[in-house]
């Protein structure tokens, strides 16, 4: 029953995405398309990171000052040139090429990548998967399990059913 549940709400998510989406919806996809294909990063794990992070919301705040579309923090922001965390298109380039050097540090290991993007490097780095934090380790499920499902879905034909349950 759960996983029912589970997977009609990921699915319903993934409808309103690919139905007609809003202006904002369609700035922050065209975006994602761009970016990750310019940082050789998938962009479902781009959109399986701003799902958990924001939920879509160009606006979300976090209370430790994350912000925009992929939750960046201040720091990160600076690091990888971000000015504004609220313009959807520079938030969705900081954080794909956050993505993008994550993903080279950790030799491609997406678990790895995902962990480190919620609570930083230096503890991944240090620990791996082994950091005990279950709050880290659900979070990387929650991710993988929506990337797999974004990989899947793209993998259906155009004319394929997109019906909710």
């Amino acid at each position: 029953m759960k996983f029912v549940l589970g997977l009609s709400l990921l699915i319903g998510a993934a409808n309103a995405q690919l139905a007609s989406p809003g202006p904002l919806a369609q700035n922050a996809l065209n975006a994602v398309k761009y970016y990750a294909l310019r940082y050789g990063v998938p962009p479902e794990l781009v959109e399986a990171i701003i799902d958990e992070e924001s939920a879509w919301n160009p606006y979300a705040v976090s209370s430790k000052g994350a912000a925009g579309l992929m939750q960046l923090m201040p720091g990160t922001a600076v690091r990888f040139g971000v000015h504004n965390r609220f313009l959807i298109a520079e938030n969705v380039r900081g954080g794909v090429a956050y993505l993008a050097w994550l993903t080279h540090t950790f030799h491609g290991d997406l678990r790895l990548v995902a962990a480190a993007y919620y609570v930083g490097e230096q503890p991944i780095r240090a620990r791996g998967l082994a950091y005990s934090s279950p709050d880290v380790q659900q979070y990387v499920k929650r991710v993988a399990r929506r990337y797999r499902f974004r990989r899947w879905l793209r993998s259906q034909p155009e004319d394929t059913p997109r019906g909710r349950f």
